[in-house]
């Protein structure tokens, strides 16, 4: 084995980037979003070509390979490597150039697509290929793989936008590839003269041939293009550092057709009879990749067709005129913008979507673990010529069953290119040899349909071994001459495309406990096993996105340091290292896995983001449960994580007035923070004076109304710091005829829903007094023993509600997740879990559920804030615009998460990606907003983090109706 000692210190020697070979850094990126898994020795972030060459002069003294890495999300294993990865997202990711004039850009490799996008549009312009992964993949990436994406059927391959590319070879040799055998390596001329015959033969004609190296572009009547022939190799021929790229003009309007088929090869048969209407797009997907059919037209499968045109009335009659020309089911034109993005998400989520399958299968029937049904890429995106498509597609599925492997055939159907993700068993040595037997046969099936085993994303480790069948062992004899001739050391991505690794090789599942591990959640998507719940994240990065709009939510923490640890995809891969043992040591115990976690903000954006439906926020409280298991704990999980149990004892105590005069006196407020290990840039909020539940027992009832009983739950942050908001939501609740009342405080068996009103001498003597709690405060800061705790004897308390099956009205999004999901994970074995969590309403969703005629007071006026991150991920918030409408509450509501989100933002060291969280989205739409608005955060942390960033208050949706009550001057239960 080569001595790689020393050489760490070598490359911070001669790179001016940053070079990491601690075990983080290594661990984020042993995976792409493939099958496949290697354990580089170290990562470096080069700033310019000079970084490049230093560390590639490095490596090959030391015979150390190298890989180029972008965004990480190839699918076929060629953004992984053993020795050193480069990371372009870092430095080297910027556009240096753009040309209207000309239509052309000079960019970065690590640029990311969109960014390009955004910089081009002002101009009328684009960058033709755009894949599903726009928001994260790079420049460099594209040009690695020569990827493609939805458009390639007006704008083609990126191979077809390159000008000139600027590489570094093994070597150090710097070359500018261009036309006319512009910057091609010595012999290179020599070995394309002397195989003219084989060139012009020996490859397919079609849109998608991705397969390979692109030698037949360096024939004399295509230009020797030499850019053109080094896209789609994959970081095997030489470094990329630098791009001019060719842009299009972009259609002023569009249009979208989505075409309704009875079933997929009938829409495939039917996409290349539509190429001649000129169309931008032409994608398909059947019924079963899509979780909900809703907006979509009637069928078994669509085709996504997209027109473009100087106007509107252009656009949308070029998409009638597809309609007219197409034998369909059933049809949609759609030309509003926003409802062409909606359609455009059930898309480009489809890889992730695509990797759990309803039913089981696959990887979980061999593993014993009933998880939603793993799917897994390897035959991702192979391509036929277009007008083959529907037959290629009967007999792939006639394969898959053949085999007993099911898989959702998706993708660019106008091209002939077909996405698809199989539920390969790659955890048993049968099932890994059934993954290989599949694959030669399938290869054998696309040749003999006239394809390319890769079609988008390149060949990598999961198809090159099979390129003999395509193009022949003469063909491939010379690839590998030619990749001697850049690369005589072999040193660049090898194992790639020529001499590759076999496809059943360095699979990534071997690593992982042949035993499931010892868990406090349940895990029910994932049959109860946390091995099938880490390997949930597939790389797609849809986390990594540095911009959201609309209600988006994930990941707020890496928009906030642009770093991969503070990734949804970041944190799963060190879970997922940390399973393994390899380079994440010490299991549970572990550093590098505490530290990524640390800045996860536990919104939960990913369970309803992510398209494979990771959820960061359950992994974190697991992880820090069995962390923390028998050590001493942050001193903030004790302060924040145990806030319910302190502020109940204030509350005995009456001791709040005493303690916020405490906390307004500064040197006694710092020495507290110091201690509870709060932000010192926090102030500390105000206690109420007097509780909810206080003010309750002592109001004067309402008069007994005629509605439903519901029963509304005093959290612990509408008891003890926002009681505002209860007695206004009790105000709105009794004018919409609903009996209101609050759960029982005795335990006491046989007892009813009494709110605590009656304290019969029997009761007092035999029952226990104690709170309903949510235990979300336990559960964010793991502490999870006591979590289960607290909630069970929620239960015991809630369980005359149950008996009388009475909705729960929770005000707080937070505490209203985290029964729904929390409560029935955590206590799985308890069946009353399911119901209380089911019995779980909000604030608008009682409204319209059980006041469905109700009406509400007319507010009219305009509103600012933010959709509660909580909310938008695991309850929705459809019933709160619906209500908000009905009050004539204009505007939406900004999306992202307000960056305090419970005690994350109170807790020394975070204050800082706190405040970027809040001024990504809430911050700005406020400050932004005309006056009279009415700024709406129905979360306490939203209003927290209002007050003290911008000094503005905002308010619960419950407290601006009340104060409309009050100010139309309607009684409580009064008709409408």
């Amino acid at each position: 084995m080569t001595d790689h000692s020393g050489l760490e210190a070598e490359l911070r020697g001669a790179v001016r980037g940053e070079v990491g070979f601690d075990t983080a850094s290594r661990a984020l990126v042993t995976m792409d979003a493939s099958n496949y898994r290697r354990v580089p020795l170290g990562v470096a972030a080069p700033r310019d070509a000079d970084d490049v060459a230093a560390v590639l002069e490095v490596c090959r003294a030391r015979g150390v390979p190298v890989v180029a890495r972008g965004g990480g999300t190839s699918i076929a294993g060629q953004a992984t490597g053993t020795g050193v990865v480069l990371d372009f997202t870092r430095h080297m990711s910027g556009l240096l150039e753009l040309d209207p004039a000309t239509r052309t850009a000079v960019v970065q490799p690590g640029l990311v697509l969109d960014r390009l996008q955004e910089a081009a549009a002002p101009h009328g312009l684009r960058f033709g290929p755009d894949p599903s992964t726009h928001s994260r993949c790079t420049l460099g990436g594209m040009i690695g793989n020569n990827s493609c994406g939805a458009h390639s059927v007006a704008w083609g391959t990126t191979a077809d936008s390159v000008r000139e590319l600027s590489v570094v070879t093994a070597r150090g040799a710097r070359l500018r590839l261009g036309r006319d055998w512009a910057g091609a390596p010595d012999g290179l001329r020599d070995l394309v003269e002397g195989e003219l015959a084989r060139l012009r033969t020996g490859f397919p004609d079609l849109p998608r041939r991705i397969s390979g190296y692109a030698l037949d572009a360096l024939l004399p009547e295509k230009g020797a293009d030499v850019a053109r022939s080094f896209c789609g190799s994959e970081g095997t021929l030489g470094i990329l550092t630098e791009a001019v790229v060719r842009l299009v003009p972009a259609p002023r309007a569009r249009a979208l057709a989505v075409l309704g088929y009875g079933e997929e090869s009938a829409a495939a048969e039917a996409a290349a009879g539509l190429l001649a209407h000129g169309p931008l797009t032409v994608e398909g997907m059947a019924a079963d990749l899509v979780r909900s059919p809703a907006g979509l037209p009637k069928g078994g499968a669509w085709l996504f067709v997209e027109t473009g045109g100087e106007s509107a009335a252009e656009a949308r009659a070029r998409a009638e005129a597809i309609v007219r020309a197409a034998d369909v089911v059933d049809s949609l034109v759609v030309t509003d913008p926003a409802a062409q993005r909606t359609l455009w998400r059930i898309r480009e989520d489809a890889s992730g979507t695509a990797t759990r399958m309803p039913g089981g299968g696959g990887t979980s029937r061999s593993s014993g673990a009933e998880s939603g049904g793993e799917a897994w890429p390897g035959w991702e995106d192979c391509a036929v010529p277009p007008a083959r498509l529907g037959a290629y597609l009967r007999d792939f599925r006639a394969l898959l069953s053949a085999h007993g492997l099911r898989g959702t055939p998706y993708g660019h159907f106008g091209d002939g290119c077909i996405h698809v993700r199989i539920d390969f068993d790659l955890l048993t040595e049968a099932g890994i040899g059934r993954f290989r037997r599949f694959s030669e046969e399938l290869a054998d099936l696309v040749v003999a349909h006239g394809g390319s085993l890769s079609g988008e994303h390149g060949d990598g480790q999961a198809r090159a071994e099979l390129l003999p069948r395509m193009y022949g062992a003469e063909l491939v004899s010379l690839f590998e001459r030619a990749k001697a001739l850049w690369d005589p050391d072999d040193l660049l991505n090898p194992g790639m495309l020529v001499r590759p690794a076999r496809l059943d090789e360095n699979l990534r599942f071997s690593v992982l406990p042949h035993e499931p591990v010892d868990v406090a959640f349940g895990y029910p998507a994932d049959g109860g096993d946390f091995r099938a719940a880490v390997r949930r994240c597939v790389g797609v990065a849809k986390c990594r996105t540095t911009t959201v709009s609309g209600p988006a939510v994930m990941c707020p923490s890496f928009r906030a340091t642009g770093e991969e640890e503070h990734s949804t995809r970041g944190r799963a891969r060190l879970l997922y290292e940390m399973l393994a043992g390899d380079p994440v040591t010490g299991g549970w115990r572990s550093t590098e896995v505490r530290d990524a976690l640390d800045l996860c903000l536990s919104c939960k954006g990913c369970r309803s983001d992510c398209p494979v439906g990771v959820d960061m926020a359950t992994y974190k409280a697991e992880f820090l449960h069995h962390h923390y298991a028998g050590r001493r704990r942050p001193a903030a999980h004790l302060s924040m994580g145990r806030l319910p149990q302190w502020l109940r004892w204030v509350a005995a105590t009456r001791t709040a007035p005493l303690l916020n005069a405490l906390a307004s006196v500064a040197p006694l407020a710092a020495a507290g923070k110091r201690l509870g290990g709060i932000a010192s840039e926090r102030e500390i909020p105000r206690l109420a004076t007097r509780t909810f539940t206080g003010w309750w027992r002592r109001r004067e009832p309402a008069g007994g109304g005629s509605g439903t009983l519901v029963v509304l739950w005093p959290d612990t942050f509408t008891e003890h710091l926002s009681p505002s908001v209860g007695r206004a939501a009790v105000r709105v609740l009794e004018d919409a005829g609903l009996r209101v009342a609050l759960p029982p405080t005795l335990l006491v068996r046989g007892g009813g829903i009494g709110a605590g009103r009656r304290r019969a001498a029997l009761a007092l003597l035999t029952a226990r007094r104690a709170r309903v709690c949510c235990g979300l405060t336990y559960v964010s800061t793991g502490q999870l023993d006591h979590a289960r705790r607290v909630l069970r004897r929620t239960l015991d308390l809630m369980e005359p509600v149950l008996r009388a099956g009475a909705p729960v009205i929770v005000l707080e999004p937070s505490c209203a997740a985290s029964l729904r999901t929390d409560l029935p994970e955590l206590l799985h074995d308890d069946p009353r879990a399911a119901r209380l969590s089911a019995a779980v309403v909000t604030f608008a969703e009682a409204l319209q559920r059980y006041a469905p005629h109700w009406t509400p007071p007319a507010v009219d006026r305009p509103v600012a804030g933010q959709t509660h991150c909580h909310q938008h991920a695991v309850l929705g918030d459809t019933p709160d615009r619906r209500l908000r409408e009905a009050a004539g509450l204009t505007g939406e509501l900004s999306g992202g998460c307000c960056g305090l989100a419970g005690n994350f933002g109170f807790e020394k060291g975070h204050f800082v990606v706190s405040k970027a969280c809040a001024e990504e989205q809430l911050l700005p739409s406020v400050r932004e907003a005309p006056a009279q608005t009415v700024i709406l955060a129905d979360g306490y942390s939203c209003r927290t983090q209002l007050e003290q960033l911008a000094g503005v208050r905002g308010r619960h949706l419950a407290e601006v109706l009340a104060e409309a009550l009050d100010h139309s001057g309607r009684s409580a239960g009064e008709p409408q």
